[in-house]
């Protein structure tokens, strides 16, 4: 199978202001090379757009049409992002007729897991055939909905990634992968064999985005930076002891959750350092439950994902789980840009038609491809 460059582009749901673009030289199975990558601030009016449209989109809950707001936004943040990548390249030296393909997330705003009886919903904002346009390259685009329309959670879809990273680097099941975005994620891998069997991941529960709502809610402040704010505080344990018996953390896995599911509210009645300190140590505590789920508990915790920036929730991890806790970059990854890195690789599978989720990362009975594909110039 013949390898190619990708470019991958992933916006979270902490709405940090940032576009994340990496490139990444694969054939959607081992890693060649990684290519460059920087995080590109959005305009401020698309960011407060996209809160506006999260908000819309709670309201919106599913039911009915869709908000009019989405169309706007959807439009709004494609023209971004593309802006942003034609930078990129110009930057960098590449045009967009050496890529094989970009793979464009867009942005999630409101993802519901399957019940019982329910299929699940999700919704990420993103034109991929504007962007093919405006490029100049393929768009990989959508990666989830074939996911969800097959019962699966659409989540999480960086599992065969970090596997392909954990292989680069001779690991195996000693060791995790833990992505804290707005929400935590974890990958494991088995060793050796079918992917179906082998590979496990889902949601630990929350990580920055209660975090950050509580500062913003007290402080105004985008995040508790460096942590500062709960090291100054106290961990209330017995609301720890209480918030860590919700029924999520010791649900079956796959399971997946919504950047809403788990709120700043948890904290109420605390005051500002103790609640920062209080859900900080939750987020810590739900990753050391899942741990326990686990075929057998990881001696090691990779960890990626904006979250690794704070000490203070590092401190937490170790103390909670009992593990090594290893920065990312620690270990020769690039921490800022796996999420993107892992849409450049999943455009790759999605061009080869192999599978992007499996039994056991979101619960789809059988390995399942995704994502739809925007040409940049139409075939006949």
């Amino acid at each position: 199978m013949e390898s190619g460059w990708s470019l991958g582009l992933m916006t979270g749901t902490v709405l940090d202001g940032n576009i994340d673009i990496a490139m990444l030289h694969s054939d959607g199975e081992r890693i060649d090379e990684f290519g460059p990558y920087e995080l590109v601030p959005y305009p401020t009016d698309i960011r407060t757009l996209l809160s506006d449209t999260l908000a819309a989109a709670r309201q919106w809950n599913f039911e009915g049409p869709e908000p009019a707001i989405f169309r706007h936004a959807e439009t709004a943040l494609t023209e971004a992002q593309s802006i942003a990548v034609s930078g990129f390249l110009d930057r960098h030296g590449f045009r967009p007729d050496q890529l094989d393909a970009i793979g464009f997330h867009g942005q999630t705003v409101l993802h519901r897991a399957p019940e019982a009886g329910r299929r699940g919903a999700t919704r990420q904002l993103g034109d991929g055939e504007l962007m093919a346009r405006m490029v100049g390259s393929d768009v990989v685009y959508d990666f989830r909905s074939a996911d969800v329309e097959r019962g699966g959670q659409g989540a999480p879809l960086s599992a065969i990634y970090h596997r392909a990273l954990l292989r680069r680097l001779g690991a195996g099941p000693e060791s995790l992968v833990l992505n804290l975005g707005g929400v935590a994620n974890l990958s494991w891998w088995g060793g050796d064999g079918d992917c179906s069997e082998r590979l496990i991941a889902f949601d630990t529960g929350p990580a920055n985005a209660p975090i950050d709502d509580w500062v913003r809610q007290h402080t105004g402040a985008a995040m508790d930076r460096d942590g500062l704010i709960a090291s100054q505080g106290r961990v209330d344990e017995e609301r720890l002891n209480a918030l860590l018996d919700h029924p999520y953390l010791t649900a079956p896995y796959p399971k997946s959750l919504d950047r809403f599911d788990f709120q700043a509210e948890m904290a109420a009645g605390l005051d500002l350092e103790d609640g920062a300190a209080t859900l900080t140590a939750f987020t810590a505590s739900a990753v050391a439950k899942a741990m326990s789920l686990l075929p057998q508990r990881p001696s090691r915790i990779v960890v990626c994902g904006g979250g690794r920036r704070n000490p203070t929730l590092m401190r937490e991890l170790a103390h909670r789980t009992g593990a090594e806790v290893q920065l990312a970059d620690a270990v020769g990854w690039r921490g800022d840009a796996i999420e993107a890195e892992c849409f450049a690789y999943l455009a790759m599978r999605s061009l080869r038609d192999l599978p992007l989720s499996f039994p056991l990362t979101t619960g789809v009975a059988t390995p399942q491809t995704g994502g739809r594909v925007a040409r940049a110039v139409d075939h006949p």
